[in-house]
């Protein structure tokens, strides 16, 4: 008994002595490896804080060793910060003697915000390096950023209290609003906020409001950039004019600029065409990753017309239209969580040469959406409020997507509203085992020359290039509306009495 207590002191010596041994670290020489020798931090906007990017350090020796230090070169100014391990050192600028096992690796998280005049007005492009080692014995990995100047639309703050504009009516006609400011004409910054300029971009903060009898005009070429929970309010007799063009379109999106986040639903909000606002028009918008692109409500004087736009990835619904007035041709509305174009509550519509598609990953979403009432639940009792659809009518419109049924046709129980819908040279994707008087697509009065579950063959969904492809049976096949009627691109339409037009946005070219 007492040799194996004896044995046993003497192999936990010899076990603690082997430990030690394993955290004996030596100072770093150099022979540091890395998964990258220049981390580029994309675009930002200044004020607006980066994504974060990833720097992974290797000991690919077999010493265990200590990184006398690891900082940025520009010390406690630079722009950067850094997390090292889970570390946040001084101020996550530098850290000091970082132990790097044996063929071990360790990760750098790295982040950067600019605030105002950082950098000068004209240096845009900011740079910095990781140093690693010590005096002027050091590797070193490269920091590269772009910072793009904007003009900045938030809402002032005053004690804690942000300014607030109407959104909606609540109950017994109180106002309900929103996080946001009113446009005005003498910004200090931004001077005439109601023309936008196209020198920079524009970066919204909550939702800027155009107020009543004022006009927000967006000429071509302009870029807005809408933060998380933003967008555009546009109030009862404001109007919104898109003056884009083919050449210089006007681009709507979120405020994140680098890769991973160009199609990406749900950044911002929605532009908001409120009650009673009146005389929009919108050419060339492409619109992108919000949670509603255009919401039009009630807009029953001068119809919303919008031509040559394109609306896509949207969390929600690419057109959400409120017993609304609109007007469309040459309109792509590609992937939405529930429908790319919803027209409910009634209203009056007009789809010319446009192409719907949903291929959103659920089986309860839905090119187009039409209905003439709304439900409203009155003591946990569902009730149902009608209004009349004076029209929805869609004319060479290519409705289709990755379910069945990618069209919902919902009228009112009652038939004292108006429910009034016509398909023109369509093509459509729709296929149910039960049988719908609304989908009787032998009815003359409903539905002309359409072509039903055919595929349009679009070239690419995924990256919203909705073109047509060889042998698409839209080709060839739409109403001839001549004369001197362009696609989307502006590419000429045949006129009569040559052969028909092509069905959609899009006219094919091989």
């Amino acid at each position: 008994m007492r040799r194996f207590i004896i044995l046993c002191f003497i192999g936990i010596g010899i076990a603690f002595t082997s430990c030690r041994s394993d955290f004996n670290f030596e100072p770093n020489v150099g022979n540091l490896a890395f998964s990258k020798d220049t981390v580029y931090l994309d675009t930002i906007f200044k004020k607006i804080g980066s994504s974060t990017y990833t720097l992974k350090v290797y000991n690919k020796t077999n010493k265990n060793i200590a990184i006398p230090t690891i900082k940025l070169a520009k010390g406690l100014t630079s722009k950067y910060r850094m997390m090292v391990d889970g570390m946040q050192g001084e101020n996550g600028k530098i850290f000091n003697n970082v132990e790097l096992l044996a063929n071990d690796s360790l990760y750098i998280f790295i982040e950067t915000t600019f605030e105002e005049n950082t950098p000068t007005p004209t240096e845009f492009l900011y740079t910095d390096q990781i140093q690693f080692g010590a005096g002027n014995d050091f590797q070193k990995v490269e920091l590269v950023t772009l910072i793009q100047d904007a003009y900045f639309i938030y809402p002032n703050r005053v004690n804690a209290v942000y300014d607030e504009v109407p959104i909606a009516f609540g109950e017994n006609n109180t106002v309900i609003t929103t996080r946001g400011r009113n446009l005005v004409h003498n910004h200090p910054d931004n001077g005439d906020e109601f023309t936008f300029k196209v020198d920079k971009p524009y970066v919204v903060y909550g939702y800027a409001s155009v107020p009543s009898n004022e006009t927000l005009t967006i000429p071509a070429g302009a870029r807005v950039h809408f933060h998380a929970d933003s967008g555009l309010i546009v109030q009862n007799n404001a109007t919104l004019k898109i003056e884009g063009t083919l050449a210089h379109e006007v681009v709507f999106e979120g405020d994140r600029l680098e890769p991973f986040y160009s199609d990406v639903p749900g950044q911002w909000g929605f532009i908001y065409l409120r009650q009673g606002s009146k005389n929009h028009s919108i050419n060339h918008l492409t619109l992108k990753n919000a949670s509603v692109g255009l919401l039009v409500a009630e807009n029953v004087g001068t119809p919303l017309e919008i031509s040559n736009s394109q609306i896509y990835d949207c969390s929600n619904l690419g057109i959400y239209a409120q017993n609304a007035n609109i007007k469309g041709s040459n309109l792509v509305i590609n992937n939405a969580g529930q429908a790319a174009l919803a027209c409910t509550y009634g209203g009056n519509y007009s789809f010319i040469h446009c192409t719907f598609n949903n291929n959103w990953p659920s089986s309860k979403q839905v090119a187009v959406l039409v209905d003439n009432y709304y439900v409203d639940y009155v003591n946990e009792v569902a009730v149902q409020y009608p209004n009349n659809l004076t029209q929805a009518t869609f004319t060479n419109c290519i409705i289709y997507g990755f379910n069945p049924k990618e069209i919902s046709l919902n009228k009112a129980t009652s038939d004292s509203y108006l429910f009034n819908y016509k398909f023109n040279n369509c093509l459509m994707r729709y296929y149910s085992p039960q049988a719908n008087p609304l989908f009787d697509f032998t009815s003359t009065a409903n539905y002309a020359n359409c072509i039903i579950n055919q595929d349009p063959k679009f070239d690419n969904t995924s990256k919203n290039k909705l073109n047509l492809t060889e042998g698409s049976s839209a080709i060839n096949t739409g109403m001839n509306l001549s004369p001197n009627f362009i696609d989307i691109l502006e590419n000429p339409r045949p006129t009569a009495p040559n052969p028909n037009p092509d069905i959609g946005a899009y006219q094919f070219k091989p």
